[in-house]
């Protein structure tokens, strides 16, 4: 475990709660895999899912249930409206406490974490590892699908956590604010990796890539690896922090670790991210 954060469950504390009543686990996952056109297809991890989890643990799929319809854009954020009833009706509920996992990667589990704190529900941690760690201490798992039963949850919105392209560039010259880019360091210099548009990076802005906070078991790093990360960038407490990536995804786990794990309280995500930006050339980028 990365350090001590009431967001982050290790495998053993979880194991020790499994059949508490008022927990509620998530199975989060979705798998981004590359199309023909050298962009991402999203496939919704519920196969995998069906396959083995963490016993009593339910199945959220982001596309389907979490994000807004009637986007062009995928995994738009919802109103918060929509979003807690979607919530309640999945069981997230006053009373409950939310544990999140994921496999492959975090970021899926952050990206609920992240829009779960939109809406203020706070009672929720982020499994450390994921299905992967579970996995591979031999811990048990489960085929038959669990379903929560409905709860009730009440909004109490933290809209400023998520942003739009008009905050983004808005915030293009202001040294009291520093945008971070969460995609890879190829990506972020235009210099390969998957595009979403135009290739490079939004003009002014630093990269720490999601990938690179969490090791190969997919366990987060160590505290001072994280903090020694950010602070590199220029990241500061006296700072306001915005996040980016492909899609609103792996910009959550930067926002997650700098909130929950390294105590900033003053960043947002950007929900669309490049798949916007990328597409509309009035908006400034640069590469190199």
């Amino acid at each position: 475990m990365a350090g001590h954060s009431a967001a982050v469950i290790s495998t053993d504390e979880l194991a020790r709660r499994l059949g508490a009543p008022a927990l509620r686990i998530f199975d989060c996952t979705t798998y981004l895999k590359p199309g023909p056109d050298g962009r991402y297809i999203a496939e919704s991890g519920r196969s995998n899912y069906d396959k083995g989890h963490v016993p009593g643990a339910a199945y959220l799929d982001l596309q389907a249930d979490l994000s807004d319809k009637t986007s062009k854009l995928r995994f738009t954020l919802p109103s918060l409206e929509a979003l807690t009833e979607a919530f309640a009706a999945k069981g997230v509920g006053h009373g409950t406490f939310v544990v999140l996992y994921s496999h492959a990667s975090p970021v899926w589990a952050s990206r609920v974490w992240w829009m779960l704190r939109a809406i203020g529900f706070d009672d929720v941690a982020i499994l450390d590892g994921g299905l992967d760690k579970w996995k591979a201490q031999n811990r048990p798992l489960e085929t038959e699908a669990t379903v929560h039963p409905p709860a009730t949850l009440t909004l109490r919105a933290r809209p400023e956590i998520f942003i739009d392209k008009t905050a983004i560039k808005g915030a293009i010259g202001d040294k009291t604010t520093l945008t971070l880019n969460a995609l890879g360091h190829d990506q972020h210099k235009g210099a390969g990796g998957v595009v979403y548009g135009r290739a490079g990076r939004i003009a002014g802005s630093s990269c720490v890539p999601a990938a690179s906070l969490f090791g190969p078991d997919k366990a987060l790093k160590p505290i001072a690896d994280l903090r020694a990360a950010f602070e590199g960038v220029g990241v500061a407490p006296d700072k306001r922090v915005l996040v980016y990536c492909g899609g609103g995804i792996a910009a959550t786990l930067d926002a997650f670790v700098l909130t929950a794990m390294l105590g900033h309280r003053n960043v947002s995500v950007y929900d669309n991210s490049m798949q916007e930006w990328a597409n509309d050339p009035a908006l400034p980028m640069e590469t190199g």
